[in-house]
């Protein structure tokens, strides 16, 4: 009441001019009263809106028009107001209901806030009748659409995209929409089908409904077919299926088709080639196969063609230099064969071109250096020989990747004459081909570069010394690479270096002291080279290192004990060199395991067996005589004993006595040493012999299950049951049974089955994905296979039921459900778990995944860790469920699964999202690293508040940073042990680390978490 006085006695006023208005009919009372109405919208409005900057402070309830108001437009006719665009100013709260009053109002525009609230009529009230713009996008606005929010007669533009608007569109909402010629709904959460009526709008120029969770055949030819004015139609990014038939060629004016992210199939229509005026294509992320239509060579206009990820196959396009137009292709990830055609040089325009993991052959094309506008080239996974091109590297090319093809022959240096290569490039990856000959030293010349691998080829070079001038250089990989003499100390002049990994080579001499330089480094691997000398002091000037990797050289003396001090530092391996001495005593060094250290001269601590030595002054030799023995041989032993006096005969006899005491020992030592291999060898036999016998009986009941003309198609199949139990109807079984979870193959369900009169209770998982493998006998060979994955942290896979329609996994029953529900919707009755149980659940799901990735040939990749995924028995003892589920699904289908993981948002790592990176089992020690921040802080990985997001493991690293990582500790867990949770939570930022390569290994993790629980006693002093 107080706040907008003048707001009250406007309202009054209203009411009572209404009443003379009505009485008198004067026109002039009714001008004042239409822009009051104007005013009072207008306030009401900004009664409702938070704004921090004040905007909107020109808005005074005193003025009698809203007309000089910032960013309010009026009729300068009729004083009324027009146009309200407020855009981008930080405003948030509700939009109310104050804008019905703006009855002349044209344009709203309220994009770029932070807008809420829902959007149905009780909650927000618009001025239908007048509105010709209305854009509320990049808000928070939510809830449904309602039925009868297109009831605006003039609306031509409608734009509520990137909210949080959900559920099904009303088939009848697109009902009076002859005016309608813009559209956007994307980046909401819209589901279901698309209604028919929308078809009815025959005036829509852009239609975008991308980026949300639209289903079904969208019905084509009765449909989209139909909006015969349309010039931009995106429906990417939703769950439409079915394929494209003909009829596009009447869409005659559309000029961007983008159809990428969804799961559509079959071959493309080739009458897409009629739409002569497409600019913009894009297939990509679906399941398209068969080969690219020849009538695409008529789309002049095209810039922007990409098909990357599908199945694809058949000749590589000749056609494809007359899309002369074109900037931007590609075609990756698909299977495509055979060579390049000259004719790509007519491509003048292209700036990006990415044909990588293809089948592609033959050699690459010298006339690609005639696209001088070209910035990106990918290449990487094919077939390709020959040399690299010397053109190429005469181009201003930002991005190049040739790796993983049969490339050889040397390194291309550019022409130094054109310095447009040396400023432009920042990434280059030439990674595992067979390049030969020198690394050229005037790549020292690329000032922008970032990235570069040069890994497993055969250079046979040295490490040029120029690599020191690389300014912004942050990753240089040269394993494996033949490379020989010394590491030049300028390598780390830039300061810039966050990756070095040297592996693999034949490097020698010592590590420059230099190496401190490198001050932004936090993983440096010299393993398997013949590097000699110490480890210099001034690594431990390198603050941020956290993986060091020595093994297999030749490095002696003492570790530093200024190493100790590296607080980052996570893992180290110096095994296998002649080093000597006591390790630091502080940092990690107390905590390594026997591995990382084995292999050594005299590391002194009780992990290794064998001598400690020291640097220390050797003690006084107590008989000279025996010394000078060792040291002159035994002459002089011979003619010393020939002129000894009968004193000295004494004394040789103890010497000859000490010597039989000796042999006696040696000999006793070899008889033991010789009965440990006899036994070891017995061991063994025997063990072969009862793997033999398992694998024979596996096999011949492998085989009787096989034997009969069928599967047993219809019945239950259990691994460890000698006959198969016959299910009349499975769904009886299931409804009968109490659904426990549900995920992303499917709804589980808890069963109790009968086995030999004993009742078991059993986890049932029904999958309801698509595309599940037709045929009985490879769902059985598969679901077979990853039955016989056997560990105490693997949720045991009990057998299958199979028919066309559907298909059922049996396992074993976990009474403790998931992590997720103990971690983050525990009953408030429920105790938390406390450290133990945390560090157990890490440790057990870490052994579960390096089984996964080392025991298992190929490995299985998991994608989806994340707590709902691992399982808790009686005890407790975590089990990771849904691995190698992928393998159930035949090829084409995979990409669907990887589209559904990535919802598993915080858990996903970064190279899912980057089609430059190739994804391997790194992903899942990202996921484990978040799993780890989860445990340990009880938050989960991605939290909104109102006026941010709070990423957890950035959150860590900064907490860190500042030395206050301790604050993020869930409290609800009780005491717990710094010594402990501290290490761990440092592990959890390594394996979240964004480049995959400077994560560990699981069985790396592994070892550190078991270090970590049990720390190695303090050494002993020798002397």
């Amino acid at each position: 009441m107080t706040k907008f006085p003048r707001l009250v006695s406007c309202l009054l006023a209203f009411c009572s001019v209404f009443l003379l208005r009505g009485s008198n009919g004067n026109d002039s009372n009714s001008i004042a009263v239409q822009l009051n109405d104007d005013v009072l919208g207008l306030i009401v409005l900004k009664s409702d809106v938070k704004d921090p900057s004040s905007h909107l402070s020109s808005w005074n309830e005193d003025d009698d028009s809203p007309c000089s108001w910032d960013f309010v437009r009026c009729n300068p006719k009729t004083g009324r107001v027009t146009e309200l665009s407020l855009d981008g100013l930080g405003l948030s709260g509700r939009i109310g209901k104050g804008l019905e009053k703006l009855e002349y109002l044209k344009v709203l525009s309220l994009s770029g806030n932070n807008f809420s609230g829902d959007i149905s009529p009780e909650k927000l009230a618009l001025p239908y009748d007048s509105l010709e713009v209305l854009n509320l996008s990049r808000n928070r606005l939510s809830g449904r659409i309602p039925a009868s929010f297109f009831d605006m007669k003039s609306v031509r533009v409608v734009d509520l995209s990137e909210n949080s608007i959900s559920g099904p569109l009303p088939e009848t909402l697109f009902g009076p929409c002859f005016s309608l010629h813009f559209l956007s709904l994307a980046g909401n959460m819209l589901e279901g089908p698309i209604p028919q009526t929308l078809f009815k709008c025959l005036s829509l120029n852009s239609l975008n409904i991308s980026n949300n969770r639209f289903s079904g055949n969208p019905g084509f030819v009765s449909g989209f077919w139909l909006l015969e004015r349309i010039r931009t139609l995106d429906l990417s990014k939703n769950f439409f299926s079915g394929s494209i038939p003909q009829g596009i060629s009447g869409l005659h004016y559309l000029k961007e088709f983008l159809v990428q992210g969804n799961h559509f199939s079959d071959s493309l229509s080739p009458d897409i080639g009629l739409c002569l005026h497409l600019a913009r294509i894009d297939f990509s992320g679906n399941q398209f196969s068969g080969g690219l239509p020849e009538s695409f060579w008529r789309l002049n206009s095209l810039t922007h063609f990409s098909s990357y990820n599908n199945m694809l196959t058949g000749e590589f396009p000749q056609w494809i230099g007359e899309l002369t137009n074109l900037e931007y292709l590609d075609l990756s990830r698909n299977g495509f064969t055979g060579g390049l055609p000259s004719s790509m040089a007519n491509l003048k325009s292209l700036n990006y071109l990415s044909l990588s993991n293809n089948k592609l052959t033959g050699i690459i094309p010298s006339s690609l250096g005639d696209l001088t506008k070209l910035s990106v080239i990918n290449l990487r996974g094919n077939s390709f020989n020959g040399s690299i091109p010397e053109s190429l590297f005469n181009l201003a090319l930002e991005e190049v990747d040739f790796s993983e093809n049969q490339l050889s022959g040397p390194i291309p240096s550019g022409s130094t004459s054109s310095t447009r290569l040396f400023e432009s490039l920042h990434f280059l990856d030439l990674s595992m081909n067979n390049i030969q000959g020198t690394i050229p030293a005037e790549m020292g010349l690329f000032s922008s570069l970032e990235y570069l691998n040069l890994s497993w080829n055969n250079l046979k070079s040295r490490v040029p010394p120029e690599f020191g001038m690389f300014r912004n250089l942050t990753v240089l990989d040269l394993r494996s690479s033949g490379l020989f003499g010394s590491i030049p100390g300028d390598i780390c002049d830039s300061g810039s270096l966050d990756i070095l990994q040297l592996d693999g080579n034949s490097l020698s001499g010592p590590i420059p002291d230099e190496i401190g330089n490198c001050s932004s480094l936090y993983l440096l691997s010299l393993s398997h080279n013949n590097i000699s000398g110490p480890i210099p002091k001034s690594i431990s000037k390198i603050n941020k290192l956290k993986i060091l990797k020595m093994e297999f050289n030749q490095l002696s003396g003492e570790i530093p004990m200024e190493l100790g001090k590296l607080q980052y530092l996570l893992a180290v391996n110096v095994s296998y060199n002649r080093l000597i001495g006591r390790l630091p005593v502080r940092g990690i060094f107390q905590s390594l395991d026997q591995s990382s250290l084995q292999g050594n001269l005299g590391i002194c601590t009780p992990l290794l067996k064998g001598p400690c030595k020291m640097n220390v002054p050797k003690p006084l030799v107590l008989d000279p005589n025996a010394y000078n023995n060792q040291i002159d041989g035994g002459d002089h032993h011979r003619q010393n004993h020939s002129e000894s006096s009968p004193a000295n005969s004494k004394s040789h006899g103890r010497r000859m006595f000490l010597s039989v005491s000796a042999i006696i020992a040696i000999s006793a030592a070899t008889l033991i040493l010789f009965g440990v291999i006899v036994i070891s060898l017995l061991n063994i036999s025997a063990r072969k012999r009862l793997a033999f016998v398992e694998e024979a009986l596996e096999s011949m009941c492998s085989s009787s299950s096989r034997s009969g003309t069928s599967l047993a198609i219809g019945k239950l199949v259990l691994f460890y049951s000698k006959s198969s139990e016959e299910i009349g109807d499975p769904m009886a079984l299931l409804n009968k049974a109490s659904e426990i979870g549900e995920g992303v193959f499917g709804t589980v369900y808890k069963v109790s089955l009968s086995d030999h009169q004993e009742r078991t209770e059993l986890a049932i998982k029904k999958l309801v994905t698509s595309n599940i493998i037709q045929y009985p006998e490879d769902f059985d060979r598969e679901v077979r296979n990853l039955g016989k994955a056997k560990h105490p942290n693997l949720v045991s896979l009990k057998g299958y039921y199979w028919t066309p329609q559907i298909q059922l996994l049996v396992t074993e029953y976990t009474p403790n459900g998931s992590l997720q529900s103990k971690l983050h919707e525990r009953l408030s009755s429920a105790e938390p778990l406390s450290w133990p149980q945390r560090f157990k659940i890490l440790l057990g799901t870490a052994k579960g995944l390096a089984y996964l990735h080392h025991s298992i040939r190929p490995p299985i990749v998991h994608y989806n860790l994340k707590p709902s995924n691992i399982l808790l028995d009686q005890n407790l003892n975590p089990k990771i469920s849904d691995f190698g589920l992928a393998r159930l699904l035949t090829k084409l289908d995979k990409h669907v699964v990887s589209n559904r993981f990535q919802s598993a948002l915080g858990y996903v790592a970064p190279e899912l999202a980057c089609r430059s990176l190739r994804v391997n089992e790194k992903c899942d020690v990202y996921g484990f690293g978040v799993l780890i921040l989860e445990l340990v802080t009880g938050r989960r990985p991605v939290e909104y508040g109102e006026d941010n997001v709070v990423i957890l493991s950035d959150h860590a690293r900064v907490l860190l940073e500042e030395g206050n990582v301790l604050e993020c500790v869930d409290g609800s867990m009780g005491d717990y042990p710094e010594d402990e949770v501290l290490p761990v939570l440092k592990l959890a930022l390594v394996c979240t680390s964004q480049v995959p390569s400077s994560r560990p290994s699981m069985a790396e993790v592994v070892q550190i978490l078991q270090v970590i629980k049990t720390p190695v006693p303090q050494r002993m002093e020798m002397f």
